[in-house]
């Protein structure tokens, strides 16, 4: 998987948002609010590029205290909200 190109995290009062940029994007008629470990996760897969859900499930056991199995559980469930609303692909 990767993030589809446009999106960006911005800090807005706050509040971390993922933002659509550019002509050629989705129609994102609002801000997608993030928790604090979602716009970890976000910044992840910046960085990775092609990721894996397995990768961010790592991510998130080496920054937090959980467990891999509820943090692959918990990455899987983000990734399809991500993929249904069409920011990743």
């Amino acid at each position: 998987m990767k993030q589809k190109k446009g999106f960006t995290l911005r800090d807005v009062c706050g509040e971390k948002v993922i933002m659509a940029e550019g002509a050629d994007v989705v129609n994102f008629n609002k801000l997608l609010s993030l928790n604090e470990s979602a716009a970890f996760l976000w910044e992840c897969i910046t960085e990775l590029g092609d990721f894996t859900a397995e990768q961010l499930a790592q991510k998130l056991c080496e920054n937090y205290n959980v467990e891999q199995g509820q943090a692959l559980a918990d990455v899987k469930i983000l990734l399809a909200k991500w993929q249904e609303i069409g920011i990743i692909e």
